[in-house]
C-alpha cells in the first residue's frame, strides 16, 4: 500500500485546531469527583501459571462506579522491590489474555500490570470483565455504544477504569508508586493518552511517562473522513443511518478525543506511527503528538502500517522506560 496521508515533513508540522467543548474540563472534573466514592482496595491472588522465575497474580479492582475489573500483575521472582512498573492498556476488541503473553517486561526486571477491558476480549485476546451489569465479552460496536450522550458513552467507563488501574497498581507492596509508566497501542494508545491526562488531575503520585503507539481515538472526525477501515467505520455506518445526529455524535466524541487529552498531559511521552497505517492514520497520530503538552518524541516507521515497529518498537520501549526511571 502506498503512502496515502500527508508527506512526513507536513505531518511533523500538522497542528489542526482542536474540537473541544466549553465544559470539557468541568465534565472530567465531575466524572473524577464522582468516582472517588468508588475507590476500594484491590484484591491480588497469586496463581501458578508455570513460570518459575515470575510471580503471577490475578487482580480484581473497582473500576467505574465500583464495577469489578480484572487485570494481571507479573513481576520477577528474585528481584527485590518495590519495582518500576508498566501499566498496559489493550487494543480494540482485546482483553488481558493469558499470562504467558506478558512475560517480556517482567523478564527485564519490571512489574507489569495488564488491565482487562470491560466488555471486550472476544477479539485478539480473551477477556474476563463484563461491562457492569452486562456480563461477558461483547464483540464489536464499542465505538458507538452509548454515543448519544457523553455521560453514557462507553469510553467514559473505560477511561475511568484506566485511572483506577493506576491506583490499584500503586497499592501493591512490590510496586514503586513513584515509578509507573503507562503504555498501549491503538485503542490502548488512546486509553494511555486519557489516563496520562486524567491521573495528573487526581493522583498525588502520577505516572512518570507514557508510551503511545499508533493511538486510536485521536483526531476522530478527521479519521472518519480519510479511512474506511474498522473500527472508525463503525461511526461512519452509524451516521449513515442517523443522518441528523452527526454534530451530536462528534460533540460526544470531542470529550474523548486523544488530541484534547494530549494537550493536557505533561509527562514525557514516546509515540510511534506507521506511515502506511490506514487504521489509525498518520495525520491523526501526529495531531496528538504535535498537541502534546509535555516532552514528546515520535518513532516513525515509513514502510509499516498499523503494526508499526512490532518487536523493534518493544526494544524502543525498554530503552525509554529505563531512561524514565533512571536505571
Amino acid at each position: 500500500m502506498p503512502h496515502f496521508d500527508l508527506p512526513l515533513a507536513e505531518l511533523r508540522r500538522y497542528l489542526p485546531e482542536r474540537d473541544e467543548p466549553a465544559d470539557y474540563d468541568a465534565f472530567w472534573d465531575r466524572t473524577l469527583s464522582e468516582q472517588r466514592a468508588h475507590a476500594t482496595s484491590p484484591v491480588f491472588e497469586e496463581v501458578d501459571a508455570g513460570y518459575s522465575q515470575l510471580v503471577t497474580e490475578d487482580v480484581t479492582f473497582a473500576g467505574f462506579d465500583g464495577q469489578p475489573v480484572k487485570a494481571w500483575l507479573l513481576r520477577p521472582r528474585h528481584v527485590r522491590g518495590p519495582l518500576p512498573t508498566v501499566i498496559t492498556y489493550i487494543g480494540y476488541g482485546g482483553g488481558r489474555g493469558l499470562l504467558g503473553e506478558w512475560t517480556g517486561l517482567p523478564s527485564a526486571g519490571f512489574a507489569h500490570f495488564v488491565m482487562d477491558l470491560r466488555g471486550q476480549g472476544s477479539g485478539h485476546r480473551t477477556g474476563d470483565t463484563g461491562d457492569g451489569p452486562l456480563t461477558g465479552p461483547h464483540h464489536g460496536g464499542f465505538l458507538t455504544l452509548g454515543i448519544a450522550d457523553p455521560d453514557t458513552y462507553y469510553y467514559r467507563r473505560l477511561f475511568m477504569d484506566a485511572v483506577h488501574a493506576v491506583e490499584a497498581a500503586q497499592q501493591h507492596p512490590a510496586v514503586d508508586p513513584a515509578r509507573i509508566v503507562l503504555s498501549g497501542g491503538s485503542q490502548g494508545g488512546g486509553i494511555t493518552l486519557a489516563a496520562a491526562a486524567l491521573t495528573q488531575r487526581v493522583n498525588d503520585t502520577p505516572p512518570v511517562g507514557a508510551i503511545v503507539d499508533v493511538p486510536f481515538l485521536a483526531h476522530v472526525r478527521h479519521a472518519t473522513e480519510i479511512v474506511a477501515t474498522a473500527p472508525y467505520s463503525e461511526i461512519v455506518n452509524y451516521l449513515g443511518t442517523r443522518r441528523n445526529d452527526v454534530e451530536a455524535v462528534f460533540r460526544t466524541l470531542s470529550y474523548f478525543d486523544g488530541v484534547n487529552f494530549a494537550a493536557r498531559s505533561t509527562m514525557p511521552a514516546m509515540f510511534s506511527v506507521g506511515l502506511l497505517d490506514d487504521v489509525c492514520p498518520p495525520s491523526c497520530v501526529f495531531a496528538a503528538h504535535n498537541h502534546y503538552a509535555g516532552p514528546a518524541r515520535m518513532k516513525v516507521y515509513p514502510y509499516n502500517g498499523h503494526e508499526q515497529g512490532g518487536a523493534f518498537q518493544d526494544v524502543e520501549h525498554l530503552a525509554f522506560i529505563r531512561e524514565l526511571i533512571g536505571d
